[in-house]
């Protein structure tokens, strides 16, 4: 059997041999395949078992496809902004179709370009699968499952528009502006304006103006009769009628009170400085000189009454030159926002500022409050839950038939320095109608759209499957793959996240085939398979000289 075994065992040589030339002609046709991988050819040798040790049959070769899917291809860029390359582990997710119910297949060739209807398909006509995207930039929920994907669509046959959601207002506001009497008077022109241009769902822009007065506080407060001439910072106290050493002035902030004596020095300003100043109540109120010459003192706190009275004098009995007088605390303004009515800090009396939004268009008053400012010249509040400080305007309706909108506007960045008015930006994130400019795709695999209105959307992001095996990937025309038993299942990843390799937008991953080394396999292949016809000739000879013997 050895003699006529040595003839099957040529034979398959020869079959081995020429499947392996097969992989590599295979091979160099596709070596400039984008994203192609080699395939290789091993061999394993099949042996035919003999019982006896004293003889040998000899057994075949067989040839086994090895695939290189795992190894990575040269990246090249491009100038087209769809073509993708992956560095790293994963390929792209792909089907046949845009709709219904298609195979879903998987690919590293990434020269995807935009279809007639805005699809990104590949050469082999695939089309790319992505998970859409809201407008806050999130992920459908099952992401992990085929269902969550949809086709890549591009298109935007009728442009975007992007109604504001959010806005920003940075500003320094004047304190040394002169108070307006609170509450203020409706109509009354405002200390300062400031326009913010939003969009509605329309596209259409729509104006909406800023306006700060500057007011006096809505707390209680205590001035006295004196005024005109008849006060200033260094008039002695004891030089105005009626007023003498000894005098006892009597202040009380809620339920606080400190005393202040007349001496033969006292002048207007020690008394404004020991207010100021008294620990009992120099943290509840600021006493002032006003411009009329008259001492005042406001309190800090909306619940707090003042009562400032003129005491006995040793000897002489009351004096009442100065004629304190008690304001009742007002009632207290609409501090704006709801996030800002639990104050920061005790309110300062010197920074209140009205606010009042309105839409110009209309006409129509859109909020009305009162903002406080700390000593230190920033917002008095609390951050909310997103650690912002907002207006919230909520169903603005602008009267063009756009959809009720919902803006919310920070103004954290709002300031109160002695200086001028000085607006350091103001910005809003919608947009007019734009027509799509470009489409972009970036390392973690965003689709983004570009528009003539110079905003960006987010449309798309382009999931990474991952598989256990995937060499042992089932290869299909058109240079893909579907999953099998040796592959193991699909895991749809992010880009970079769980193993999965990054995307490199306007790039395309080569073949992975190097020519050199296929020549060079060449060559052996071809010596292989020679051997194998000299052994099946040889053989062939030495079986006609058996058959010449009689």
């Amino acid at each position: 059997m050895s003699l006529f075994g040595s003839l099957f065992t040529g034979v398959s040589a020869l079959s081995a041999q020429s499947q392996a030339m097969g992989t590599i002609s295979n091979n160099i046709a596709n070596v400039n395949t984008v994203g192609y991988k080699r395939i290789e050819t091993a061999f394993s040798s099949l042996v035919t078992s003999e019982a006896r040790a004293g003889r040998y049959t000899p057994g075949s070769v067989t040839a086994i496809r090895e695939n290189t899917t795992d190894q990575q291809g040269a990246i090249q860029q491009t100038n087209s902004t769809t073509d993708i390359a992956l560095a790293g582990n994963g390929f792209f997710v792909v089907q046949r179709g845009a709709s219904g119910q298609q195979e879903t297949l998987y690919s590293r060739a990434g020269s995807f370009s935009e279809d007639s209807q805005g699809f990104l398909r590949n050469t082999a006509g695939f089309y790319l699968m992505g998970w859409p995207l809201d407008n806050d930039g999130n992920l459908p929920s099952g992401q992990a499952d085929l269902s969550s994907l949809v086709p890549v669509d591009v298109a935007f046959l009728g442009g975007l528009t992007r109604p504001t959601t959010t806005g920003e207002l940075s500003m320094n506001l004047d304190a040394t502006e002169i108070n307006t009497s609170f509450p203020v008077t409706p109509g009354l022109a405002p200390n300062f304006t400031r326009g913010l241009r939003v969009f509605d769902s329309l596209g259409q822009g729509q104006d909406i103006e800023f306006r700060f007065t500057k007011h006096e506080s809505p707390t209680a407060s205590s001035l006295s009769a004196v005024g005109g001439t008849g006060l200033e910072i260094n008039t002695l106290l004891t030089s105005v009628a009626d007023v003498d050493v000894g005098e006892e002035i009597v202040i009380t902030v809620g339920a606080n009170a400190a005393t202040f004596t007349v001496t033969a020095t006292s002048r207007a300003q020690d008394l404004i400085d020991f207010i100021n100043t008294d620990p009992t109540i120099g943290n509840t109120c600021v006493a002032q000189l006003t411009e009329a010459g008259q001492v005042q003192v406001i309190a800090s706190n909306l619940a707090d009454n003042v009562t400032m009275t003129n005491g006995a004098v040793v000897g002489v009995g009351a004096a009442t030159a100065l004629g304190f007088a008690t304001t009742a605390a007002p009632t207290a303004p609409n501090v704006y926002p709801d996030g800002l009515a639990n104050l920061a800090t005790t309110p300062n009396p010197l920074g209140w500022w009205q606010l009042e939004l309105i839409d110009v268009g209309t006409g129509s008053q859109l909020g009305l409050g009162s903002i406080n400012f700390n000593a230190s010249g920033q917002l008095n509040a609390n951050a909310d839950v997103d650690n912002e400080y907002k207006i919230v305007l909520e169903d603005i309706e602008w009267g063009n038939g756009s959809a009720p909108q919902d803006i919310n506007l920070r103004i954290g960045s709002l300031t109160q320095f002695a200086g001028e008015y000085n607006v350091i930006f103001s910005t809003q994130n919608g947009a007019e109608l734009g027509l799509r400019t470009g489409v972009e795709i970036n390392r973690d695999g965003v689709v983004s759209a570009r528009f003539s209105n110079g905003q960006t959307a987010q449309l798309y992001k382009l999931p990474i499957a991952t598989f256990t095996n995937p060499n042992g990937l089932a290869e299909v025309t058109g240079n893909a793959y579907t999953e099998s038993s040796d592959s193991g299942s699909f895991n749809l990843r992010e880009a970079g996240a769980g193993g999965a390799g990054l995307v490199n937008g306007s790039a395309v991953e080569a073949s992975n085939v190097d020519l050199a080394d296929e020549f060079s396999r060449m060559i052996i292949v071809q010596r292989a398979y020679s051997a194998g016809t000299k052994v099946i000739s040889t053989a062939d000879e030495m079986t006609e000289e058996l058959l010449r013997l009689r």
